[in-house]
């Protein structure tokens, strides 16, 4: 699959700047993939859609304060992403103006450790990551409430960034629905484009799951089964290919790829050649998924983040 299949054109007026309120209010575009027919709905009318039996996983990691904004000793500023905490007070993070950082810098509360290539640096952190939300950079007015930037369900810290197809859940729908949770922290390499003229030749780095044995057994022999967004795919399928229940997943899902233990798929509106908008097209075919985001745009579905969601079964 060339890279140039996963573009299409998007009037910026959609990208959401917001989320809705309340966050079940937010549009459902429904398809069924066996009649193709689409329809249109509310989040909260996600329950009635679903088929008896079928088994909801979200994905339960909590997004970290990670964007941390700081002066370097110059005086200058300097803005550090915290990726992923690798061992006690030392993390992963992206750090910027790159090129005019040093090892041994320390930028308040941060010590440059050692640049690993790509802006991308081993750090070692003072205390706990206090910045702001690592709100994607196409958001760009200013979140009232940080909390909106998590789903009701976030339990387990250490995401760059939300599962953003579980941010329509409210704790009444939660409750109603009863899912299953898995984990899943989400790194910022999910969302990076690909840039390879090749789709197969994209490498995505590697993120931590964990699948708690109950629920696994609840998921493995489940009926039918309703992945809450990408991330929740990626841990649903790795275990399902024979990977332990807690690990490091590098799962690239394109289109070809077998489905084992997804029967529906709950997912946002993604950004163009993004590994996640090729996870969808794997999952309700390439030419389809085209047809639904035609669809979209022309019924002015809002994108992104704190956009509208789809349900493709």
């Amino acid at each position: 699959m060339k890279a140039s299949e996963l573009d299409y054109e998007l009037p910026p007026e959609l990208i959401a700047q917001h989320p809705v309120e309340p966050r079940d209010r937010s549009r459902l575009l429904v398809y069924d993939r066996q009649t193709e027919q689409i329809r249109h709905a509310r989040f909260r009318d996600l329950p009635g859609f679903l088929p008896d039996g079928s088994v909801v996983v979200v994905n339960d990691t909590r997004v970290i304060p990670a964007r941390l904004r700081l002066r370097r000793p110059s005086g200058g500023e300097a803005e550090i992403l915290l990726l992923e905490q690798l061992e006690g007070d030392v993390w992963e993070a992206l750090a910027r103006p790159s090129r005019r950082l040093r090892a041994g810098m320390s930028l308040g509360p941060v010590e440059l450790i050692e640049s690993l290539g790509e802006g991308r640096w081993r750090v070692r952190l003072e205390g706990e990551p206090a910045g702001e939300p690592p709100l994607p950079p196409y958001i760009t007015e200013p979140l009232a409430d940080p909390a909106r930037y998590q789903t009701v369900y976030a339990d387990e810290a250490g995401s760059a960034a939300a599962p953003t197809a579980g941010l329509h859940f409210t704790p009444d729908l939660l409750e109603q629905m009863g899912p299953q949770r898995v984990t899943l922290h989400v790194g910022l390499d999910t969302f990076r484009p690909i840039t390879a003229e090749s789709v197969a030749d994209h490498e995505l780095h590697s993120e931590r799951y964990e699948v708690r044995e109950a629920a696994w057994e609840r998921i493995a022999r489940a009926p039918h089964v309703t992945a809450v967004g990408t991330t929740s795919v990626r841990v649903l399928e790795s275990v399902a290919r024979g990977a332990p229940l807690a690990g490091r997943t590098r799962l690239f899902v394109m289109p070809g790829f077998e489905f084992l233990r997804t029967d529906a798929l709950v997912t946002n509106f993604h950004l163009p050649r993004s590994s996640l908008l090729a996870l969808v097209m794997a999952f309700a075919g390439v030419e389809e998924t085209r047809r639904l985001y035609g669809v979209a745009i022309e019924e002015r579905y809002r994108f992104y983040s704190f956009g509208d969601a789809m349900l493709i079964l």
